[in-house]
């Protein structure tokens, strides 16, 4: 008989979260905290694709209710979700689910775009196991982000100097950046800096800073 091994007593018991599934409520709440958490505000719109599992089951196993759940800012575990629909309807939040057929590496996946006026971010997500996620796609954009490790998200307006400055507070820190991604609207526009790294230490004070940044709208710190 294969020995079974474990990276971590949550692979054993699950995540602490409201609904049926690991996968299909946890992950997919977490998807959308880390959307909303991406964007920076609250949308006005929000078109969710579903593929494969996500998309045949989606109703049945809470995955709507999650993912817009985790899109207002809900946590895994926050007993509103199951009303999130309609904390979205009385917000005035249109919201669209949109079932594909498309064929996709992993079958718990989740295309997201959110609108604000002339704003518009699409983030894909892959709902893994376990409540673990990852970000594979950010404004067509192919990334690998696992929220693994010590990350922080920035949006922010593009005018020069903003990566140099961004930088210089990991750097005067000591701290090492293991990967980073930047990617923007268009020229002038808001931009957002998804930066990994090997530690976490100073995160609140680091916040700070990076949030008293001209130019800075938002900074969200996953760990």
């Amino acid at each position: 008989m294969k020995s079974l091994r474990f990276n971590s007593v949550f692979d054993i018991i699950g995540p602490v979260m409201v609904g049926p599934s690991s996968s299909h409520t946890a992950g997919a709440a977490r998807i959308g905290k880390v959307v909303r958490s991406i964007f920076g505000e609250e949308p006005d719109k929000i078109t969710i694709d579903l593929y494969e599992s996500f998309a045949k089951t989606y109703r049945g196993h809470g995955t709507d209710v999650a993912i817009v759940g985790g899109l207002l800012g809900m946590a895994p575990d926050d007993e509103r979700l199951s009303e999130s629909l309609k904390i979205a309807y009385d917000k005035g939040i249109k919201v669209a689910f949109v079932p594909k057929s498309d064929k996709v590496d992993h079958p718990n996946t989740t295309k997201i775009t959110m609108f604000k006026g002339d704003r518009k971010l699409t983030v894909t997500g892959v709902s893994i196991g376990g409540g673990n996620i990852q970000i594979s796609e950010i404004n067509g954009f192919k990334i690998s982000l696992s929220m693994g490790t010590p990350t922080y998200i920035t949006i922010h307006q593009d005018v020069a100097g903003m990566i140099a400055k961004v930088t210089d507070v990991f750097s005067d820190r000591d701290i090492n950046i293991g990967t980073m991604t930047v990617t923007r609207e268009s020229k002038g526009e808001k931009a957002i800096m998804i930066i990994e790294v090997d530690d976490r230490k100073d995160h609140e004070e680091i916040l700070k800073e990076l949030q008293s940044l001209k130019n800075m709208d938002n900074v969200t710190f996953f760990e």
